[in-house]
C-alpha cells in the first residue's frame, strides 16, 4: 500500500512538475520579450509600462543576466550569503547555465537611438515552489512511513497489552472452573470425615472428578477445531443446568422453561457447549449478589434454536453490552476473567452461532441470547 501511495504521489508531482518547468519557461520568455521591450528606444511608453508590470511581477523565478562576454550586471530572486557575495553568483550563473533543463535565453535590442545592437543572455533556475515540489514525494513517503511505524507501534503495545490480560485472564479462568468440583469435593470429604457417608455422596463425588476432567479437556481443546457430534440441545441444557444448580447457593433458583425430552437437533461439542452454559450462570449468579431467580428460556424455530438466560442482578450499562465479550472486561468487579471471551470464541467460532446481550437494565437484570442453527435429524 505505501509503494502503491508513494508511486501514484511521485507520478502525479512529477507530472505537476514538468507542467511548472514550462509555464515557467513560458514567463522567462515573456520576461526576456518584456526586458527587451524596456531597452529598446523605439518602443512606446505604453509598451514599456506593460513590460515594466510583467518585469516586476516576476517574485519567485531566480535569474542572472550577463553581457556577451559573460559579465553579470543583474540579477533577481537570488537569496544572498552575507559574504562572498561575488562567488556565490558565480556559482549560480554555472548552475544555471550547465541545465540543460533551462537554456539561456538571448536578448537583442537597439540603443543610442539606434545607432548600435546590444545583446544579453538571460539565466534562470527552478524557482523555490518547483524545487519543493519535486521533493514532495521524498517527504510524503517519511510521513507515511512514520505514520505507519507509530501505528505499528501502538499495535504492537496494544497486542501485548491484549496478551498479557489474555494470559491473567486465562489463569483467573481456569481457577474460576476448577474452583466448583475442587470446593464441592472438599466439602463431601469433610462430610466423610464426620462419619456421613452413603451411595448418594459417592455418585456426587463421582461427578466432581468427572468434572475435573472436563476442565481439563475444555483447556486441551483452545485453539484447535473441535468435533461436533449432533445432540439434542435440550438434554444438554437440562445437564448444564441441573448440574450448577446443586454447586451454586440455595439463594439462586435456576428456572428451566423447557422441556428436556423435547427434541432440537444441533451439531455441538458437548464440553465446550457446556462451559457457555457454566460461564453465563456463574456470571448470573455473580451478578446476583448471591440471591435470586435465574431463568433459561429455550426456544426454536425452523433454522435456529435460540437460548436465553436471564438474571436478576446489577445489570450492564447499554455502552458496555459488546464490550463484555472482550479479554478481562471488569474481571475485578465481576469475576468474569476470560469467561465470556471464551463463551463468544465456542459459539462464534466453533458453532457458528451467535451471542449478545439481548437487554439489560441496571438493578432489575440482564438477558444473554444465544442462536444457534439447527441441523436435520438423522
Amino acid at each position: 500500500m505505501l509503494v502503491f501511495v508513494v508511486i501514484t504521489t511521485t507520478y502525479f508531482s512529477n507530472s505537476m512538475a514538468r507542467r511548472l518547468s514550462k509555464d515557467e519557461q513560458s514567463k522567462m520568455h515573456l520576461w526576456a520579450e518584456a526586458y527587451r521591450v524596456i531597452a529598446s528606444v523605439t518602443a512606446g511608453n505604453e509598451a514599456q509600462n506593460m513590460a515594466l508590470e510583467i518585469i516586476s511581477n516576476n517574485e519567485t523565478i531566480p535569474m542572472i543576466i550577463t553581457d556577451a562576454e559573460g559579465n553579470i550586471f543583474e540579477h533577481n530572486n537570488i537569496k544572498l550569503p552575507k559574504s562572498h557575495q561575488d562567488a556565490f553568483i558565480q556559482e549560480k550563473l554555472q548552475e544555471f547555465s550547465n541545465s540543460e533543463e533551462h537554456p539561456p535565453i538571448k536578448v537583442s535590442f537597439e540603443v543610442a537611438d539606434g545607432a548600435f545592437s546590444q545583446e544579453v543572455y538571460i539565466y534562470y533556475g527552478r524557482s523555490i515552489l518547483l524545487k519543493r515540489l519535486a521533493y514532495f514525494p521524498f517527504w510524503q513517503f517519511l510521513i507515511i512511513a512514520s505514520f505507519m511505524l507509530i501505528a505499528y507501534f501502538f499495535f504492537y503495545i496494544s497486542k501485548r497489552s491484549e496478551e498479557n490480560r489474555v494470559w491473567v485472564g486465562l489463569s483467573k479462568e481456569t481457577a474460576h472452573q476448577l474452583g466448583t468440583p475442587i470446593s464441592s469435593l472438599l466439602a463431601w470429604m469433610d462430610l466423610m470425615r464426620s462419619g456421613h457417608t452413603s451411595h448418594e455422596m459417592v455418585d456426587e463425588m463421582q461427578k466432581d472428578v468427572t468434572r475435573l476432567q472436563k476442565v481439563a479437556n475444555r483447556f486441551s481443546k483452545i485453539g484447535s477445531k473441535p468435533t461436533l457430534e449432533m445432540y439434542n440441545l435440550s438434554e444438554i441444557l437440562d445437564d448444564s443446568a441441573s448440574y450448577m444448580s446443586t454447586r451454586i447457593t440455595r439463594k439462586v433458583k435456576i428456572v428451566k422453561n423447557f422441556q428436556r425430552e423435547h427434541f432440537i437437533p444441533v451439531m455441538l461439542n458437548a464440553e465446550l457447549f457446556e462451559w457457555v452454559v457454566e460461564n453465563l450462570l456463574k456470571n448470573a449468579v455473580d451478578a446476583m449478589r448471591g440471591g435470586g431467580k435465574i431463568t433459561i428460556v429455550l426456544e426454536e424455530d425452523e433454522k435456529t434454536a435460540s437460548i436465553d438466560v436471564m438474571d436478576e442482578g446489577k445489570g450492564i450499562p447499554k455502552n458496555k453490552f459488546k464490550e463484555v465479550f472482550q479479554p478481562g472486561f471488569s474481571s475485578k468487579k465481576r469475576g468474569w476473567g476470560l469467561g465470556l471471551s471464551f463463551v463468544r470464541r465456542i459459539i462464534k467460532d466453533y458453532h457458528g452461532g451467535k451471542i449478545f446481550v439481548k437487554k439489560s437494565e441496571i438493578d432489575i437484570g440482564t438477558t444473554f441470547r444465544i442462536i444457534l442453527p439447527k441441523c436435520e435429524a438423522s
